[in-house]
């Protein structure tokens, strides 16, 4: 481990939490170079929703690369990108009936929010944009400046400008509709809230603590812009390709948005992609005005063709994600009514939930806990408070129950007090590399 200490630099944040060095992943296990194995409820940060190195996309991949296909291509037409497009089209729009462009930014989710809020400003002529509290949208500096986290704004070394914040669902309280308090402002020539481009909203926000907004809230907040000529920007970077049990996050709210952002797990591989949805009204960009050198990732293409064509081809993969979502939440419900004390709370939606600890070191205190137990998991909200649930949608119930019961365990030492480590709460004694059937 010298070499990261003498050589990398002191930003790495993720290498300080999980101090080991890993050397092999398949499905929803991680190896470190020991062999000792770990159940992954990381899952790249939502990168990999369809698990390490699925047989099915690496199948695919490692055809296309054996051919001496097109690895780079800046926006030139490639055979892997047309198909991508095509089959994102006939699996995904086509049966949402959904009317959307598709553009390919630089490779990163923060990329995909650039392009957004430069169109949105562009269409319509005013520089700010209404985002919301604890709102993540990454980490340049006009994506950074629709972000809420000062620890994050705060390494910027300029003032961020460009944002109107807004409470987000539930910030002010259940009882409180923070869209009615958005309209009263934009209605208000005397409010001080300038008449934004758009709007960008996570339906589920995960690094600000996991909170989500009600279907009801998320039409609101649709209405209101349509009524305020203003565009409705959705991130669904992290929330989307499945997270919540549909492929967007939005789709049972029954609306439509204006700009959607796409990224993380899109790929469905790890492989950097980004991509951003809009009607195609808004296609107002002249060739060129908005590029990237890494636009034309054709790996990233392939796997996520693939995974279209194997998860996402009916309604299936769906409803298998929504069951395993019920049963991580009747898990995370009754292990916060054992061991809460009335203070803990489960919230999320689908596979994106989590358990809010209220204090950050007693989270931090769990999650080193079950990293020793062999469970990869972080924390995240304002005070890294939230222990969050991010484990593959392919998981196979045998690891996700343990996963759960590490975490379970986890708590109770931790907040109970309970020394007892129960047998089948610890590492793995054999280290067998399976692949998935499914």
């Amino acid at each position: 481990m010298k070499i990261f200490e003498e050589f990398e630099s002191e930003v790495r944040s993720y290498a300080r939490n999980f101090p080991r060095l890993f050397h092999k992943a398949q499905g929803e296990y991680i190896y470190d170079e020991d062999g000792k194995q770990y159940i992954d409820f990381l899952s790249g940060a939502g990168a990999l929703n369809y698990g390490h190195n699925h047989p099915v996309l690496k199948k695919a991949l490692l055809s296309y690369i054996e051919n001496d296909a097109i690895t780079h291509s800046l926006d030139f037409h490639t055979e892997a990108k047309r198909d991508f497009m095509e089959v994102f089209r006939s699996h995904i729009l086509e049966p949402r009936e959904m009317d959307y462009r598709m553009m390919f930014t630089g490779p990163t989710g923060t990329n995909a929010v650039e392009a957004a809020l430069k169109m949105s400003r562009k269409i319509k002529g005013r520089t700010h944009v209404v985002a919301f509290t604890n709102g993540w949208h990454g980490q340049s500096l006009g994506a950074l400046s629709m972000t809420a986290n000062s620890h994050h704004r705060n390494g910027a070394g300029i003032t961020l400008s460009g944002a109107h914040r807004i409470p987000y669902d539930g910030y002010l309280g259940d009882q409180v509709d923070t869209t009615e308090y958005l309209d009263k402002v934009l209605t208000d020539t005397s409010s001080g809230v300038d008449l934004p481009a758009a709007v960008i909203v996570e339906t589920v926000q995960g690094e600000g603590g996991v909170n989500y907004c009600s279907k009801a809230w998320l039409r609101n907040l649709s209405a209101i812009c349509k009524k305020h000529d203003i565009l409705l920007i959705i991130d669904d970077i992290q929330a989307g390709c499945g997270r919540t049990g549909s492929f967007f996050s939005f789709e049972e709210a029954g609306i439509q948005p204006d700009i959607i952002t796409l990224s993380k797990s899109l790929s469905a591989y790890g492989l950097p992609c980004a991509v951003v949805l809009f009607k195609p009204e808004l296609d107002v960009w002249s060739p060129g005005e908005h590029n990237g050198t890494f636009r034309g990732n054709c790996h990233a293409f392939v796997t996520a063709k693939a995974a279209l064509e194997h998860f996402w081809k009916d309604d299936v993969f769906a409803k298998e994600v929504q069951e395993k979502g019920k049963y991580i939440a009747k898990r995370l419900d009754e292990i916060v009514e054992k061991y809460g004390e009335g203070n803990f709370n489960a919230k999320g939606r689908g596979m994106f939930q989590g358990i809010n600890c209220v204090d950050g070191e007693i989270a931090s205190k769990i999650a080193r806990e079950a990293f020793s137990r062999g469970l990869i998991i972080e924390t995240s909200g304002t005070n890294d408070e939230i222990i969050k649930l991010l484990c593959p949608l392919t998981i196979r119930q045998e690891a996700l129950t343990k996963g759960i019961d590490i975490i379970e365990a986890s708590i109770k030492k931790v907040c109970a007090g309970i020394e007892e480590i129960p047998e089948d709460t610890c590492y793995f004694d054999e280290v067998v590399v399976q692949e998935i059937s499914s």
